[in-house]
């Protein structure tokens, strides 16, 4: 599964490697990748696939749960298509209170003590999907896990993650993504140790050079 959703998101752009025109996070921070996995919904066979694999992964993973959860906005429609799927209600989270209306973060219907997965596009330092978990834990739900899309598999991520005691599953990680670019040409060999040194350590720029 991880290879055929690494090879989608590689063809299709959603996941854009570019290691000698890096792009700039709003952070300053140089980066060779660029994620947009809002592009898989434009292109039906990709869609099918990862959103059938999202449903797959939460009725093997968490047979016993009641609800989906999307992260808003790029959580939202893969929620949405996966509930249908499973025939399970869904809802989603928004990253702040309406300021009219009811005042509502969390959209649709969900009961305390209700069991939730929620449902990510992209996981890099976790720091978006643990507030949507903060925000159901607080609505009184139980939140048995993350399934997202793909994650970078950065160690900021990895140790949020723990720390807030939630795990996250993705269907395709930076490691696999990497080897499914170097064997169809999208970049050269040495290019997998440049991205691999970023994902590491984003913030040192000895990357750039690495592997060389």
């Amino acid at each position: 599964m991880k290879k055929t959703i690494a090879s989608h998101l590689l063809k299709l752009g959603a996941v854009f490697l570019r290691p000698d025109q890096p792009f700039t996070w709003a952070s300053g921070i140089l980066s060779p990748i660029y994620c947009d996995n809002r592009l898989t919904l434009s292109a039906p066979e990709v869609r099918r696939d990862i959103e059938q694999a999202i449903a797959d992964t939460v009725a093997a993973k968490y047979p016993e749960c009641d609800v989906l959860m999307g992260t808003s906005t790029a959580g939202i429609a893969h929620a949405a298509i996966a509930a249908y799927i499973l025939d399970k209600p869904m809802g989603y989270v928004r990253s702040g209170a309406k300021d009219h209306g009811r005042g509502n973060q969390i959209e649709g219907k969900l009961e305390p003590g209700q069991k939730v997965v929620v449902i990510e596009d992209l996981i890099s330092t976790a720091g978006s999907a643990i507030e949507v978990v903060n925000v159901l834990r607080e609505a009184g739900a139980e939140v048995l896990g993350i399934v997202s899309i793909f994650t970078y598999g950065m160690k900021k991520g990895i140790d949020r993650l723990a720390e807030a005691n939630v795990e996250n599953t993705s269907l395709c990680d930076l490691d696999t993504l990497v080897d499914v670019a170097v064997e169809n040409g999208y970049i050269a060999a040495g290019d997998k140790v440049r991205l691999l040194t970023f994902r590491n350590n984003p913030s040192d720029q000895g990357w750039i050079n690495a592997g060389k």
